[in-house]
């Protein structure tokens, strides 16, 4: 009698959590993509080092929550790092070249080399500012989580399956998109195998000498994916176009150049601060053009798709969750700007907004949403 209601309550358990990831119901790709891309937007709008540092502790989360052992879903450390070379890249040249913003705490100061009359308003050297550094780091933190959240899309989602996902009218650049962005995670697998090969027979995998050794196979496996690439299209009749009346060809282009000058215009009108009123009404112009330039254009494509991915409840929430964590931090930002960007003259410490904070908060609903992966895929 005493067992009985453990056992009900083991059985619950799993019913609460997400399922296991299996072919029928794996997250779409672009799911994953949107999510990110919502995470990266809401980074562009503040400089408050506290809330970017959420930002990239929930895309790491959600991450190591869902990845899966993938050479693409191992990307994402890789990501990290090149965020943290460029950290300091830009305090690095932030001394050296000096910063935008007055200071008047003096950190040290360098060698200031003369210049010709022509490189006026540059310098070389000179004072370090606490301030200025300050506003550097700032400037380049948020850069880094940019770099971060794309870095989280390459390792959450299949490249192959975003390619089959794409419309018919963007197959094309998608291949090429599809690739450049496989050339990073393979590119880390590709280091990783042979670094551990050299290990394994004893050589040094460290330093200038390793990495010479090892980048020529590198580039070799990258050249080999190439034409086995290139060898899969051309064996499935990539490249086949249906024939089409030149007036729908020319509709077509003039929507969908139209549609995505709309959709950049309108985009920046959301992220800029001065483009508040016209952003969200050319957004929504240039989407629906956009999107009615690619069902037109479709038609030019004959290929058929096999086990087409789902675009389910769990997607749409998904995607839904790094939608509103940008429009959150957009309308905070309006409302109250100084939470988002904390000042550097004068100097003071920089404190978490409530408000923005549980916004981004909202970005983990998909640690607890998505399909779990399984262990071994």
């Amino acid at each position: 009698m005493m067992h009985g209601p453990l056992q009900q309550a083991r059985r619950a358990r799993p019913a609460l959590l997400a399922p296991l990831a299996t072919r029928s119901n794996a997250l779409h790709a672009g799911a994953w993509w949107l999510w990110a891309l919502g995470l990266a937007a809401a980074a562009s709008r503040t400089r408050n080092p506290l809330l970017l540092a959420l930002l990239i502790g929930v895309a790491g989360y959600v991450v190591a929550a869902r990845r899966t052992s993938s050479p693409w879903a191992r990307s994402y450390g890789a990501f990290v790092k090149l965020g943290l070379v460029i950290i300091a890249i830009r305090l690095l040249f932030a001394m050296l070249l000096g910063s935008p913003v007055p200071g008047t705490h003096v950190l040290f100061t360098l060698p200031e080399v003369p210049l010709p009359e022509w490189a006026r308003g540059v310098r070389l050297g000179g004072r370090v500012t606490a301030e200025g550094m300050l506003f550097a780091l700032y400037d380049a933190l948020r850069l880094a989580t940019l770099l971060i959240c794309v870095g989280a899309a390459n390792a959450l989602a299949s490249p192959a399956r975003l390619l089959k996902s794409l419309p018919g009218a963007l197959y094309e650049a998608g291949v090429a998109v599809v690739v450049a962005m496989t050339f990073a995670p393979n590119l880390v697998a590709d280091v990783r195998r042979l670094r551990a090969a050299r290990r394994l027979r004893g050589r040094p995998d460290r330093g200038l000498r390793g990495l010479f050794q090892v980048g020529l196979p590198v580039l070799e496996g990258a050249l080999e994916r190439s034409v086995a690439l290139a060898a899969a299209m051309d064996a499935r009749g990539y490249g086949r176009t249906a024939a089409v009346p030149p007036a729908i060809r020319r509709t077509t282009a003039a929507l969908t150049l139209g549609g995505l000058i709309g959709v950049c215009l309108g985009t920046y009108g959301l992220l800029a601060d001065q483009g508040g009123g016209f952003g969200g009404p050319v957004l929504a112009l240039g989407l629906a053009a956009a999107l009615a330039g690619l069902w037109l254009g479709g038609r030019r494509s004959v290929r058929s798709r096999y086990r087409p991915d789902r675009w389910g409840v769990r997607a749409w929430v998904v995607a839904g969750s790094g939608v509103a964590v940008a429009a959150l931090l957009v309308h905070l930002g309006s409302v109250a700007p100084g939470q988002l960007t904390p000042p550097t003259v004068p100097l003071t410490a920089p404190t978490l907004p409530l408000r923005p904070a549980a916004a981004v908060l909202l970005g983990l609903v998909p640690a607890f949403v998505a399909p779990r992966p399984r262990e071994g895929t």
